[in-house]
């Protein structure tokens, strides 16, 4: 005779924080206290759980064994989340060694996620959208709102959006809005899901506006006529000789007055000014 498992969940989900039993049970051994062992493989490592009758690891004073032989935990965490294999050693069977292997998820319900909405864009331009929330395990899917209204995929699926034109990933939680027109005036949210739960943001106001062609082609020629203005009056300026006369008046220069012949100056220590050394010579 051989020794042989089996489990009656071997994908157990459970929300963080609440219990889990691993479900290992040995279907027919002829071995009065076979050896059991559990480990955990969780990106390519392997660890011990229950060893030599003893919990290992982080599961260390949050697990204990049920029955002889299951795994139960207690307030899961995120990082449970992994592959678990039961193993049994039967020495007095005819095939001594038997396992099966766990998959255990523990879902995290999503965080309140972040939501930018642009407040206000012109008609005809492109708005894009963003919702996010990293907390959430699996990942978590989203949809985007507007005044309470679900949002397709694909504006064009939807009679009721024909008007609109946009696109969401709900992967991503990007919606993009290819040409804003009036009609996409509204209130924004999104919601972020997963298998644990949702979460939603707060509403945020998407205002559209009508671009002013006429006041911006009035600013233009505002700006041209100012231009020409200043040019013609520096024109009639350099005309009348307003900058030449100032140009040379500036330019002038001062000019010690040469001495006169037969007349020589003497600087002394005392006076700051000059005298004569010699009379006139002529």
């Amino acid at each position: 005779m051989a020794v042989d498992l089996y489990s009656a969940n071997t994908n157990p989900e459970v929300q963080e924080f609440q219990r889990v039993e691993l479900s290992c049970v040995i279907k027919h051994t002829n071995t009065d206290n076979p050896r059991v062992e559990w480990k955990k493989i969780r990106n390519g490592d392997i660890s011990y759980v229950f060893f030599d009758n003893i919990i290992q690891g982080d599961l260390k004073n949050r697990a204990e064994i049920k029955g002889g032989i299951s795994l139960v935990i207690f307030n899961a965490s995120r990082t449970d989340t992994g592959r678990y294999r039961c193993e049994v050693a039967a020495a007095e069977d005819q095939k001594r060694f038997s396992e099966i292997t766990i998959n255990l998820t523990v879902t995290v319900k999503p965080v309140v996620p972040q939501c930018k909405v642009p407040k206000s864009v012109p008609v005809g331009k492109s708005a894009v959208m963003h919702c996010q929330e990293k907390e959430g395990y699996p990942s978590s899917v989203y949809r985007w709102y507007r005044n309470g209204d679900p949002l397709p995929d694909d504006s064009k699926s939807n009679p009721k959006f024909l008007n609109s034109s946009f696109m969401q990933n709900i992967s991503s939680g990007t919606l993009v809005l290819g040409s804003v027109n009036k009609g996409d005036i509204g209130q924004y949210y999104c919601i972020a899901s997963n298998a644990a739960g949702s979460a939603r943001c707060e509403a945020q106001l998407l205002e559209v506006y009508d671009i002013n062609i006429g006041g911006i082609i009035g600013g233009i020629l505002v700006v041209v006529l100012v231009l020409v203005l200043i040019t013609v009056g520096i024109c009639c300026a350099y005309r009348k000789g307003y900058f030449a006369n100032s140009s040379r008046s500036n330019g002038q220069s001062y000019k010690n007055p040469s001495k006169t012949d037969g007349v020589n100056y003497l600087r002394t220590s005392d006076e700051g000014d000059f005298r004569h050394k010699s009379s006139f010579v002529i």
